[in-house]
């Protein structure tokens, strides 16, 4: 049981990490936080630098049981916030707009939960994992060698999503979050003078032909085990220039599908595409990915865990808005575990993630803290005193 003084202070460390944002990749000075947060909880190990800076504290009951895993991520967004808040971010340009301080407290709110009344079996392990926002973390963290000691039988995550009534929790058996990524293609020819485009090799009529080729290849529509859909999010052909024909062009793609197999087939096709129009018009073609994400998909026994939990403790749950086309890296925790994601609803008319007024609501704390907690508890027990 959390008491106001641990609300008060949960509720400053909070804003502490508002103030100092740091985007996938950087995040150096939250992670030392967390640790620094973590030590007054005696966990049994604090294992760090995991995939990048990662922070793994493990509580650990000294008797055989399942090791169960809760995570929250540690970085920002590369937004500038607009606030009035004495604790808005002191980083230009960056900001947690996403509710990651927010779930780092929740986390941190277990920890306090689980130093006083220990689990009576197994492991809890708290996972602040890096590098979110650009779907590289969880791969990272459970590539890494470490992460062998820590490997979790179960996995939970709660991530806030505006639209739903404050306490609610939409979850559900299945797909939550689609699989994404981010394809570049570049079409590279040779420059001209304008007045004589003849003597180059332009990707502009590559360019146009792939852009309606590409948005063939997936129309969203309804979001069943079929589902694709392609977003084009940037192109660039040449210099603004009146004087040059272009002889180099890029193309941003967003691809996104229900699960990672789909994403492999959507993939090929648009390379596919794109090599055909660059043997056509004589370019040479290159491809590269960003943010990659694998679906998450939800374990029926860890849905059934979480929502059971959530009943005992009067909070209310179900499938509003499930599942959603935004992607979460959260779903490669779930490759080697039963995992559950739960999307917390901070009430109505609230402003959207990735918003420059975004804020996490403090008084979410005790509510994410309350269904880790049991859920925990069911999984493990609670040790005799």
């Amino acid at each position: 049981m959390l008491t106001n003084s641990d609300l008060d202070e949960l509720t400053a460390f909070r804003r502490e990490l508002h103030k100092r944002p740091e985007l996938s990749g950087e995040e150096v000075e939250t992670a030392r936080a967390i640790v620094e947060a973590l030590k007054p909880l005696n966990p049994s190990k604090v294992l760090t630098g995991l995939g990048g800076h990662g922070v793994a504290a493990v509580f650990d009951s000294g008797v055989e049981g399942p090791t169960v895993l809760f995570r929250a991520e540690l970085d920002a967004l590369p937004i500038q916030e607009i606030s009035d808040n004495p604790w808005k971010s002191e980083i230009d340009g960056k900001g947690h707009l996403c509710g990651h301080d927010g779930h780092m407290t929740i986390l941190l709110a277990l920890g306090r939960q689980i130093a006083r009344e220990p689990v009576a079996k197994g492991r809890v392990i708290l996972m602040f994992q890096p590098a979110e926002e650009d779907g590289s973390g969880a791969k990272a963290v459970v590539a890494d060698p470490a992460y062998k000691e820590i490997q979790a039988d179960w996995a939970f995550a709660i991530h806030i999503e505006p639209g739903r009534p404050f306490g609610y929790v939409s979850t559900k058996t299945g797909l939550i979050n689609c699989a994404s990524q981010g394809l570049e293609i570049k079409l590279a020819g040779k420059t001209a003078h304008a007045a004589d485009p003849e003597d180059g090799v332009s990707p502009a009529r590559a360019v146009a032909s792939l852009i309606p080729a590409l948005d063939g290849l997936g129309q969203g529509g309804k979001l069943d085990d079929d589902f694709r859909l392609v977003t084009i999010t940037h192109v660039q052909i040449g210099e603004p220039s009146f004087g040059v024909a272009p002889g180099e062009a890029v193309i941003y793609a967003t691809l996104r599908t229900a699960h990672d197999e789909a994403m492999e087939d959507i993939d090929k096709d648009a390379r596919a595409l794109a090599q055909a129009q660059a043997e056509k018009y004589g370019l040479d073609v290159s491809f590269d990915v960003f943010d990659a994400f694998a679906a998450s998909i939800n374990d029926p026994e860890a849905t059934d865990v979480a929502v059971n939990a959530m009943t005992a403790i009067d909070v209310e749950s179900g499938d509003f808005g499930l599942p959603m086309r935004a992607s979460e890296d959260f779903g490669v925790f779930g490759w080697g575990a039963k995992a559950a994601m739960l999307c917390l609803g901070p009430g109505h008319d609230y402003a959207a993630l990735h918003n420059p007024d975004y804020d996490f609501p403090d008084d979410l704390i005790p509510v994410g803290g309350a269904i880790f907690e049991r859920i925990a508890r069911d999984l493990l027990g609670r040790a005799e005193k």
